[in-house]
């Protein structure tokens, strides 16, 4: 027996999804239920808010003469994420594994039905989702479950999704990042995939692999977000700098009003992603969820957020410095005035 199952997650453009609306809106509809976990202490692992599982339903696709059925489960997480599960389980021999999943490596020939799927989830969210879904933003990973390491003839050509004949330097690379918890199971993460050997099903490991990708997915969000507003940032004070200087002051506390609400706000969001979720007690699950991070480079991304964050306020902090010094050069003129009108009464009333 083994299982496939290919993951897309989404950005649905909404700084947060009201999830007890949605819970209260659809009212047990849809298989609608909180994520849990299965195999381990909840409190060893803790979200402060769980997402919300939702059953779409199956879809067949072609595969030789025959049909695979993709069972298809969505998540929808507080953040303003979506996640797309299509799950294909074998219980008997054949297809093989390995035949299935270098025949949708990459996820190829998936594209249609994530898109039936997706088209799905929003026409479901819609009453409460003033955002649009953008299907071509999406991060996308694909896990191999198996129950016995004999069931795969090549490891690397599974999680690589092709055959050919990898380098020792290569198979090192691939098989580099992987941790077991007893002498029977294992787990094996690369960028894009993921094999798990274990007689009991990993639901919480799979879990875990698809929290680290929806962390990555808000991370490129926003930096994305950041890149597009620091451009308008740049755009909008050159336009200022081109004004008269009295013009000048107003347009800087417009452009310091918005750049002081955009920093509120995604700080916000950011603490929310990097607290999305907290791994206390199970060090192994810890480990594999630490160790996907690394791999799929959500540091870098974290960083760069931070830093594009640093640069906007650092920004604010000039134009609030410009901003005062124009205050304080206009209170001077008018000190200067008023002092010489003074002057000016006081020589008026000596004359007559």
């Amino acid at each position: 027996m083994y299982s496939i199952y290919f993951y897309r997650i989404y950005e649905t453009g909404c700084e947060e999804i009201d999830l007890l609306k949605v819970e209260q809106t659809w009212a047990g509809e849809h298989g609608l239920a909180r994520h849990r976990l299965v195999r381990t202490d909840p409190k060893s692992i803790r979200m402060e808010v769980p997402p919300l599982v939702v059953n779409l339903g199956a879809q067949e696709v072609p595969w030789g003469e025959g049909k695979l059925s993709l069972e298809c489960q969505a998540r929808i997480y507080d953040i303003g994420a979506v996640s797309l599960c299509l799950k294909y389980q074998n219980d008997g021999l054949l297809p093989r594994i390995e035949d299935v999943a270098l025949a949708f490596a990459a996820q190829r020939g998936l594209e249609n039905i994530f898109g039936d799927y997706l088209e799905q989830l929003q026409g479901l969210l819609n009453p409460m989702l003033p955002c649009t879904i953008d299907p071509t933003f999406y991060e996308d990973y694909s896990i191999y479950h198996i129950e016995s390491p004999q069931q795969i003839s090549d490891t690397a050509a599974l999680l690589m999704g092709e055959k050919a004949a990898f380098s020792p330097q290569m198979r090192e690379q691939i098989m580099k990042n992987r941790l077991s918890y007893s002498q029977d199971d294992f787990v094996i993460v690369t960028w894009d995939t993921a094999l798990i050997c274990d007689q009991e099903d990993p639901a919480d490991l799979r879990d875990l692999i698809e929290f680290a990708n929806v962390q990555l997915l808000e991370l490129r969000y926003y930096e994305d977000l950041l890149t597009r507003h620091m451009d308008r940032m740049y755009d909008d004070i050159q336009k200022v700098d081109k004004d008269s200087r009295f013009k000048r002051s107003r347009q800087y506390r417009r452009i310091m009003s918005r750049l002081m609400e955009f920093i509120a706000d995604i700080s916000e969001v950011t603490e929310k992603i990097d607290n999305f979720i907290k791994i206390t007690e199970d060090i192994y699950y810890a480990r594999v969820y630490q160790m996907t991070l690394k791999v799929l480079r959500a540091e870098q991304w974290s960083e760069s957020v931070n830093r594009k964050l640093q640069v906007i306020q650092q920004n604010y902090a000039l134009l609030s410095n410009e901003v005062n010094i124009q205050h304080s050069n206009s209170l001077e003129w008018i000190i200067i005035i008023l002092i010489a009108l003074e002057f000016g009464f006081y020589i008026l009333e000596t004359l007559w």
